[in-house]
């Protein structure tokens, strides 16, 4: 459910994958083992992708489903 949510966050604000790893600081496949499940962020990562992707971690995690 992560990796599915992350990648339409990501794709509704227009971003590329490369895009939002240099944001995030991190290297692209860091982030593409985000949306390809191998691993999650950290918590300081979480906070990061939230931000710039104006959506909230209870959504981003499966708590919420609603979508701003």
């Amino acid at each position: 459910m992560f990796q599915e949510r992350l990648k339409t966050a990501r794709i509704s604000n227009g971003l590329t994958q490369k895009a939002i790893s240099e944001e995030l600081g991190i290297k692209l496949k860091g982030y593409q083992h985000y949306e390809y499940g191998f691993c999650k962020p950290t918590f300081e990562g979480l906070i990061k992708i939230c931000k710039l992707l104006n959506i909230s971690a209870d959504y981003l995690l499966g708590l919420d489903d609603k979508h701003p």
